[in-house]
């Protein structure tokens, strides 16, 4: 059997071919354009599924061999819409956090994470690439009916935490604006514009909502490194805490600071986005010269994205690193005194150690350094809410459209996924105060962490598997350092996790509770774990009933989601052209 044709076992044990019973007509080709069966993407989902159908980029040729600017700049934008996940409100408070601390020395914790980041992304990036599919409309092919539901709930999850701490991060900045004018409930209500704001530059094209986005990033960029250069902090201190990886003298605080950033980081709903955004780039997938550039500018992309969101992080860390590691509530309090406008009274007259958090990160910067500097960094907030809001808008509406098929107008979808984030929120802003919004960044964040395996074990198994990425399947060392560098994050996660369960102090019959949706959460892991363990080639796992029945597809014959080659080399094609004529003979 030729490599690239499936040869998993379906659900009755039989060895598949790539072909249905319903349908045994295809080879498919997702590209869009008809295959020499006749088959294409729109045969097996209507015309509209594909966000960027109508709207897609076109690549330009290059006179010559090698790297070419010009190639580079038709596909940069993905990338950066995706660094945004790592600059969201959430980012920015972990990161002012470990400043205050555990000082520079965290920085390294920050620095691997990146990398981390870099490695899924791009295993995201791919699998967009080279399939023509989404993460979600992958899920929908490979998994069946009640795990792909699971998985899309827990994304959504995800997708309402992060959003969340996204709309309490931009009405936390409206506040500073406004120097407590404007409410944080009424902040809240603001961001409700974001839906208008997309809608209105997405009509325009792509290209401008991209040039919008880099625009956002640009003013985090000037906020946040005005707000290095004001401060001053010591450059060497910077650098030893980016390379050297200890944290001498650290106590528990830093290391669930430590976990935090990893947390906050790695986004799995992010692994999603960026294997949507990919496909807005026109792609002749026939040709396997093309896929392999596509990948490379991407990846090239992507890393010069993440570089700038790692010194823009870099600079937030080191601005509250300076300012506030091992500082009391006194001594602010006392240089709040001489500036009559701003709200000292947010620190209380102790000599306990600052707990910061956004709204007082942004005080401290106006006592210390003036009053422009407080402004200053509520911009940077801002711009960081709006961009992160709208991405996640986006998020939410590649993982309806991909898990669940459904093919809603624009607006509806994009209504649908802000209300989701907005009537929680709001309702919380309503009824607490401001302490207790801004504590809710690390449940957020342990949210956010147990849906982490949902997002990076589809990745990896779908970019493992050789009957789905044909020549650009994950060789040997890919495969083994995101399994483990997965698996380490995962457990720092969980361990985060744990470690907020155990602060809240849950009544026993709650505490019940969450052990049995632990035991759950783990089985369904396992579960894809299995499934994972198959794509990549072990085949003894088919030996068993179970296994060929609740785990491997086909999961729906009209859509033949039983394993196929999505991608494949023009002889693997040639070959597959071959199998279906000899069939229809």
């Amino acid at each position: 059997m030729a490599k690239g044709v499936a040869n998993i076992s379906n659900s009755s044990g039989e060895i598949s071919d790539g072909t249905s019973e319903s349908n045994k007509d295809p080879l498919p080709n997702f590209d869009g354009a008809p295959s020499a069966s006749g088959a294409s993407e729109n045969t097996r989902l209507s015309a509209n599924q594909t966000y960027f159908a109508e709207n897609r980029i076109k690549i330009p040729e290059s006179s010559h061999e090698g790297f070419s600017f010009k190639k580079l700049w038709a596909f940069t934008g993905p990338g950066f819409l995706m660094s945004i996940a790592y600059l969201d409100p959430g980012n920015i408070e972990s990161d002012l956090q470990s400043g205050t601390v555990a000082q520079y020395k965290l920085l390294w914790v920050l620095l691997s994470a990146t990398l981390l980041g870099l490695l899924m992304q791009r295993l995201s990036a791919r699998l967009g690439v080279v399939t023509g599919l989404h993460l979600a409309e992958m899920c929908y092919r490979q998994y069946r009916k009640l795990p792909r539901l699971i998985v899309w709930i827990m994304i959504e999850i995800a997708i309402i935490g992060s959003d969340m701490q996204e709309v309490i991060g931009t009405a936390i900045a409206i506040y500073l604006l406004s120097n407590r004018v404007i409410p944080i409930w009424a902040g809240v209500l603001i961001t409700i514009i974001d839906t208008f704001t997309f809608l209105f530059l997405d009509k325009y094209g792509l290209r401008k909502l991209e040039s919008f986005f880099a625009f956002l990033i640009t003013i985090m960029g000037i906020t946040f490194g005005y707000e290095y250069i004001t401060s001053k902090p010591n450059a060497i201190g910077v650098m030893e805490g980016m390379f050297i990886p200890w944290c001498k003298d650290c106590d528990s605080r830093a290391l669930l600071q430590a976990v935090g950033i990893v947390g906050a980081v790695i986004m799995p709903h992010n692994l999603y986005l960026h294997s949507a955004l990919v496909k807005s780039r026109d792609i002749d997938r026939s040709k396997p010269e093309k896929v392999r550039d596509a990948n490379m500018y991407y990846f090239i992309e992507a890393a010069v994205a993440l570089l700038v969101s790692f010194v823009i992080n870099v600079f937030v860390v080191s601005v509250f690193a300076h300012g506030l590691f091992q500082k009391t509530n006194a001594q602010l309090h006392q240089a709040c005194l001489a500036h009559p406008t701003i709200n000292a009274s947010i620190f209380p007259i102790n000599n306990e150690y600052v707990d910061a958090d956004l709204y007082r990160g942004g005080i401290f910067l106006g006592c210390t350094y003036g009053l422009a500097a407080m402004y200053i960094w509520a911009l940077g907030i801002l711009a960081a809410g709006q961009s992160s809001t709208m991405t996640g808008t986006y998020a939410g509406q590649f993982a309806m459209e991909g898990f669940l098929n459904l093919q809603w107008p624009k607006w509806k979808r994009v209504l649908f996924t802000r209300t989701i984030a907005i009537v929680p929120t709001f309702c919380l802003a309503f009824f607490s105060n401001l302490e207790d919004l801004t504590s809710m960044n690390d449940i957020l964040n342990a949210v956010m962490s147990l849906q982490l395996p949902f997002a990076t074990i589809p990745t990896i198994a779908f970019t493992s598997n050789p009957q789905i990425m044909g020549e650009f399947v994950n060789g040997i060392g890919n495969m083994v350092a995101s399994i483990l560098l997965s698996i380490v994050v995962i457990g720092i996660n969980t361990y985060f996790v744990v470690n907020t369960m155990n602060e809240l102090d849950l009544h026993w019959f709650s505490l019940l509770l969450v052990i049995v949706v632990g035991i759950f959460y783990l089985l369904f892991c396992l579960y894809l774990v299995v499934h994972l363990i198959v794509s990549i080639g072990n085949t003894r796992l088919l030996r068993y009933d179970f296994v060929n029945k609740y785990v491997i597809g086909p999961v729906d014959a009209t859509l033949d989601i039983s394993p196929i080659s999505y991608s494949r080399s023009q002889s693997e094609s040639t070959i597959g052209t071959e199998i279906i004529e000899e069939k229809r003979f």
